[in-house]
């Protein structure tokens, strides 16, 4: 059985006329690195508050179908044990911030006060955290007052300290520069060496293609397309369901049109680079 097992789910938030998610198959294995990508409004946030919990605990409406989490209905477990086990990083790192701290520091502390840990072994932690996502000159500045990249990482941090065994990530670069979104991808490579389970919802599809092992394309909330990243992201129907194509697949495909074709189409620049010169030198 996988970590996270979704059978035939159908949800409805309260008083929606339709559904948002509509038989949502779909098995996440530990240590897997999933990209969630789609159309605006086709069911990959929602997708991501199932996974975390949200729904059903806080958003309520209607579940039907199985969503078991390491083996156990997500209707049955407790939200607060379910934080402790799968973090979930937001899309909007101001909406991430807790607004009751006055310190980073004590923002990042806030979630392992919350599960009882010892005093010492909060402060080291924290201390280890901040230094590893390089944030530890803003430990006595105030959450609120920092950039949107800065807050990102903080946000990345407070869960980091909780040592999730699974991460949930939904747009974490929507609102940042080419600079904060590499360096939020720097976090995200790190916590993927580390063996963590990673769920991760982004337009920038070329980041989905360096880094995801298995793709889910939602489209009116279903699972149009799924399986490895390579598979999907060649697949002539990705365009159709309203998804983002890498621009090294449209040269990959142009080049076999002009009779000149690659030995397989490329996701990445890096992979399209290493086609061409296996062509040249044939």
């Amino acid at each position: 059985m996988s970590y996270i097992e979704l059978k035939n789910i159908v949800y409805k938030y309260p008083f929606a006329k339709t559904a948002a998610l509509h038989s949502v198959t779909y098995g996440f294995e530990k240590g897997g690195f999933y990209g969630v990508i789609g159309q605006n409004g086709g069911g990959k946030t929602t997708l991501c508050n199932l996974i975390r919990g949200l729904v059903p605990h806080f958003y309520k409406g209607e579940l039907h179908g199985e969503a078991l989490i390491d083996g156990m209905d997500i209707r049955h477990w407790d939200i607060a044990e379910l934080a402790v086990k799968i973090g979930y990083v937001f899309q909007n790192p101001f909406t991430q911030i807790s607004g009751v701290r006055e310190t980073v520091f004590e923002e990042i502390a806030l979630g392992l006060e919350n599960m009882g840990i010892p005093k010492l072994e909060i402060i080291n932690t924290v201390v280890k955290t901040s230094k590893l996502l390089g944030i530890d000159h803003l430990l006595d500045k105030n959450p609120s007052r920092l950039s949107g990249g800065q807050r990102q990482r903080v946000a990345f941090a407070s869960i980091l300290a909780m040592d999730c065994e699974m991460l949930v990530i939904d747009e974490p670069t929507s609102q940042l520069d080419p600079q904060g979104t590499e360096e939020v991808f720097g976090i995200i490579a790190m916590l993927r060496e580390s063996g963590k389970t990673i769920v991760l919802v982004e337009h920038k599809i070329n980041l989905i293609a360096q880094y995801c092992d298995e793709v889910l394309v939602m489209q009116n909330g279903r699972v149009a397309l799924s399986g490895k990243t390579a598979d999907v992201l060649t697949n002539p129907q990705l365009g159709e369901c309203g998804a983002n194509v890498p621009e090294v697949v449209g040269f990959g495909r142009a080049m076999a049109a002009a009779g000149r074709p690659l030995g397989r189409i490329p996701i990445t620049v890096e992979e399209a680079v290493r086609e061409v010169k296996l062509c040249q030198s044939n």
